[in-house]
């Protein structure tokens, strides 16, 4: 039965999507009741679910976005009848008005509603976003209702595009994209023409953030196509068999719909090795079985490229990455000087910027930063020159608008508020330490400069001279000699990434995770070179292999293959230190490994008073202190002895001042008397040790 009814605008209070009030009477003729689904009809049909009005009326009330979607107008008059909608399988929708492409919000968002073909819908998403879709197909048609089983698929059509003016630091893999894959899209007789099919497939690798997904819509929007991104969640389902139907509906989808770029980000999750899953990963192992049989299939599909993103390249499946179906892997690696230039200065294109502001050198000290790196070093900017702003001009409220701009300073603030992803679980907060804050050592800090320092600050020269940067540099002194000091204050000093690495962070109880976790840390730093890696107590991690410890002897092996290998350590050097440098493998000592040892004695006179003046600079001496005096009295201390004397002569002045109950403390030569006899008592109860422990005297300095 249908009955006619004319559209009325509903109260705003009792509006919702795909929602129609009509009169209880009317409900009774049709044999609805509340909740029921109806057929609205004008010059075209769509669905909703039915709720009751008052009598009386002849009028049916619903948002404008249905009436629209019926084909009429306020005032005109629309068809209703009663309509058996039965649960949707897949639906493919148009996206527009916001750049999301999180599959399981826009489900959340549509769960339960009525869908027909040809509906245009404004959907509310997540954190406040409105969107726009269009239903472009669904299974079964002309509509049905969507459930939690519904699989969804975005089709997103924008408009042309001349260049790739979003996309920053990739010409090299524009390039490439463009050859294999907007080429056969936008002119398929070339290919027929040669007598060759067209690539099916494209592998993205490299770093999160470093702009694989970018370039994919990019592409799309190049060529126009239709873009179905697939997500592991979205394909994964308990129940058997489902996992390959929702693979196998996108690839129907997109054949509909072609030209058409299927996308696969973190491809990696649904498609790993299939001989490393147990037994009780099937659902892994079919899904890869579907895929691999689908990508044969696309030749016969028509125009659809599937292009896929990792970041574990080495976990997929090898059947995936032969010719015929993978037939291109494109590598996104860590931009370098130009290409993060470029990159920050699309990032800042709208932004309101400091005559003054240089990019360029931004860009040479943000070593290791991907494309999302720094669009959070110019966002940290911003907020940077936002907070500056509102503080000088005394408020929000009283900031022109005029007056908001982004300075070096901010820029600056932005790249100390940020790090290299990559290295963000191996960052540790260490102090910042300069060359100046070490006393003495200047033969040890000139040696560490050549070796570090200058194949970066000097690279045509040494290009000029064909050297090679040393691949290491090995400390060797005795304990509290400032060899961790000297780590800290030369990665101040040469601005490149700096790994710490500690044996505890190495050793493990499980079979080749060491050096697995050896592997990796060489892994990170050439991908965020150039780079340190600094191997702290290096005679815990790789002693002399003796076959007595397993664990032991693979680390050193991996470490000589990472030294020296296959892999090329460009722009990666490896610092170490160590008291012990006879109990180091001498495997790792020969040249070209670690190239250089650089022997860290305990200072002479000359240096601990550097050392001194370093540590009472900032302390309140009094005048009879006599730094040359408590020269003479250190001899054979070390730094760290010495740094631990002034510390001492400040606590022996603190306990004055309180038995005075002074307020102006001052440390007095009678301080470090004080401090010099404890120092003295101190050595003399570790002698006694070492004796009684069966040492003897001759060994301890």
């Amino acid at each position: 039965m249908k009955i006619k009814l004319t559209l009325h605008p509903a109260k705003p209070t009792q509006q919702g999507r795909a929602l129609v009030r009509i009169p209880m009477d009317k409900l009774q003729t049709l044999s609805l009741q509340s909740g029921d689904t109806v057929a609205v009809s004008g010059t075209r049909t769509t669905h909703a679910r039915v709720m009751p009005a008052p009598r009386g009326s002849d009028q049916i009330e619903t948002t404008e976005e249905l009436a629209q979607n019926a084909g009429g107008s306020w005032a005109d008059k629309v068809t209703v009848s009663a309509a058996a909608l039965i649960p949707l399988s897949t639906v493919l929708v148009k996206l527009s008005g916001t750049t999301t492409s999180d599959v399981q919000d826009l489900s959340e968002t549509l769960y339960d509603l009525p869908l027909t073909l040809g509906d245009v819908i404004k959907v509310t998403l997540p954190m406040g976003r409105t969107a726009q879709i269009e239903v472009l197909a669904l299974d079964p048609s002309p509509a049905g209702l969507f459930n939690e089983k519904t699989s969804l698929s975005l089709s997103e059509k924008p408009t042309a595009s001349n260049d790739y003016d979003d996309v920053g630091g990739l010409t090299e893999q524009i390039a490439r994209v463009h050859e294999m894959v907007a080429v056969p899209l936008l002119r398929p007789e070339l290919f027929t023409r040669l007598g060759v099919s067209a690539p099916r497939g494209v592998l993205f690798t490299g770093p999160p953030g470093s702009g694989k997904t970018l370039l994919a819509r990019s592409i799309a929007a190049k060529t126009s196509a239709a873009f179905f991104q697939i997500s592991g969640p979205e394909i994964v389902s308990k129940h058997y068999g489902e996992s390959e139907a929702a693979l196998r509906k996108v690839f129907d989808a997109a054949q509909k719909d072609a030209p058409a770029i299927i996308f696969i980000d973190e491809i990696d999750a649904i498609a790993p090795k299939r001989e490393s899953l147990s037994g009780e990963k099937q659902v892994e192992r079919r899904i890869v079985a579907q895929l691999l049989t689908l990508m044969d299939g696309l030749s016969e599909r028509g125009r659809i490229i599937l292009m896929a993103a990792t970041n574990l390249p080495d976990s997929l499946d090898p059947a995936l990455r032969r010719p015929g179906r993978f037939d291109r892997e494109i590598g996104f690696g860590p931009p370098d000087k130009a290409q993060r230039h470029e990159i920050l200065a699309i990032h800042l294109r709208d932004a309101p910027l400091d005559p003054h502001v240089d990019l360029d050198a931004i860009a040479q000290d943000s070593h290791g930063y991907v494309g999302a790196d720094l669009a959070a070093l110019a966002r940290e900017a911003s907020l940077a020159a936002l907070d500056r702003a509102v503080t000088k001009a005394g408020g929000e409220d009283k900031l022109r608008i005029d007056e908001l701009f982004i300075t070096q300073e901010d820029l600056k603030q932005g790249l100390a508020a940020t790090s290299p992803s990559i290295l963000r679980d191996t960052f540790v907060e260490t102090p910042v330490v300069s060359f100046a804050d070490v006393g003495g050592l200047q033969s040890v800090k000139d040696a560490l400069t050549e070796a570090v320092i200058w194949p970066q600050q000097h690279k045509d020269s040494f290009a000029r001279l064909n050297l090679n940067p040393v691949a290491g540099v090995l400390m060797s002194g005795p304990p509290g000699s400032g060899k961790t000091l000297l780590a800290r204050a030369l990665a101040t000093e040469s601005g490149m990434n700096f790994i710490p690495v500690r044996p505890g962070r190495i050793m493990s109880q499980f079979l080749g995770d060491a050096e697995r976790a050896v592997a990796d840390i060489f892994a990170k730093a050439r991908q965020s070179a150039p780079c340190v890696i600094f191997f702290d107590e290096l005679d815990a991690l790789a002693p002399r292999r003796t076959g007595k410890d397993a664990v032991l002897d693979r680390i050193v092996a991996q470490l000589l293959t990472e030294l020296d290998g296959l892999s090329r350590n460009t722009d990666v050097i490896v610092l170490a230190a160590t008291n012990r440098a006879a109990a180091i493998d001498p495997a790792l000592t020969r040249p070209g490994r670690f190239d250089i040892i650089v022997p860290i004695p305990l200072p002479d006179a000359d240096a601990r008073h550097a050392i001194l003046q370093v540590h009472c600079n900032t302390l309140p001496l009094a005048p009879d202190v006599d730094l040359d005096q408590i020269v003479r009295n250190t001899e054979g201390t070390s730094g760290a002895t010495l740094a631990a004397l002034t510390k001492s002569a400040a606590r022996s002045a603190l306990r004055t001042a309180m038995s005075q109950k002074t307020t102006d403390p001052a440390i007095t030569m009678a301080d470090f008397k004080t401090a010099l006899a404890a120092l003295a008592v101190s050595d003399a109860s570790r002698l006694q040790d070492f004796i009684t422990t069966g040492g003897s005297s001759s060994a301890v300095s």
